[in-house]
C-alpha cells in the first residue's frame, strides 16, 4: 500500500488531493516540520531523513519506491490510476501543453511563494533578507500575469477534464492566499472552483 508523508497544506497536500481523486489505497502519516529531531513524528527524526535526506515533505513510500518531489509523486499517482484522468487520455499534443504548464507552476508561480517562506521561518535568521518580500511580490505579479494570457477561458486548464495540473494550480493559488499574495479574481475563483471537489475536501479534512 502507498504510504505518504505529508503535513497540513504544504506541497504534500498536492499529493493527498490527487490519491483522494485515484481512490487508490494508501495510507496517510502526518510529520511535523521545524520541530525536534527527537520526535518521532518529526521530519528531523533519523528514520525519517532514512526515507528523506532533506526532512521535508512529501515523501510517499511504496513497495520500496522512495520518491520526494511533489510532482513526481504526483505523475506516479496519475500513473497508477490511469482510470482517474489526472493524467489524460489525449494526444502528444496535450500532454506537451499539460508538462509545459506543470513546469510553469514550479518554476514561475511557485517561486516567489517559497520565497517568502524561506526568508520568513525556513532558512536560520542569519540568512534571511527582509527586502526579499517585495521582490517576491512583483515576480508574483508578473507570473500572475503571464499565467492569464496562456491558460485558457476555461474550467480546466487542459483536456476539457480535471487533470493534476488543476492540482498544481489550485494548491499554489491556496498557497497565496495563504502567504498574503494578492491574487486576481479570476484565479481565485480558480481555487474556489477546484477546492470544492468532494476529494479535495476529503484532503482537507484528512490533512488538518
Amino acid at each position: 500500500m502507498i504510504k505518504l508523508y505529508g503535513f497540513g497544506e504544504s506541497r504534500s497536500f498536492r499529493c493527498l488531493w490527487a490519491l483522494e481523486e485515484t481512490g487508490l489505497p494508501y495510507e496517510y502519516i502526518t510529520t511535523k516540520l521545524r520541530t525536534e529531531a527527537g520526535d518521532p513524528a518529526s521530519a528531523q527524526h533519523s528514520d525519517y531523513r532514512r526515507l528523506n535526506v532533506q526532512g521535508k515533505v512529501p515523501t510517499l513510500l511504496n513497495e520500496g519506491l522512495v520518491l520526494t518531489e511533489s510532482i513526481a509523486i504526483l505523475y506516479y499517482i496519475a500513473r497508477c490510476a490511469p482510470e482517474s484522468g489526472l493524467l489524460p487520455n489525449a494526444s502528444m499534443d496535450v500532454y506537451a501543453r499539460l508538462d509545459e504548464l506543470s513546469s510553469f507552476v514550479l518554476t514561475e508561480l511557485e517561486q516567489p511563494l517559497w520565497s517568502k517562506g524561506k526568508h520568513t521561518f525556513a532558512l536560520p535568521d542569519e540568512y534571511r533578507i527582509p527586502q526579499m518580500m517585495e521582490t517576491a511580490k512583483y515576480e508574483f505579479q508578473k507570473a500572475t500575469a503571464t499565467l492569464d494570457r496562456i491558460l485558457p477561458e476555461s474550467e480546466f486548464a487542459v483536456a476539457d477534464s480535471f487533470t493534476l495540473v488543476d492540482i498544481l494550480l489550485a494548491q499554489t493559488f491556496n498557497w497565496a492566499i495563504r502567504f498574503n499574495f494578492a491574487v486576481p479574481a479570476r484565479f481565485l475563483a480558480l481555487r474556489n472552483r477546484h477546492y470544492r471537489r468532494p476529494a479535495a475536501q476529503r484532503a482537507l479534512n484528512l490533512a488538518g
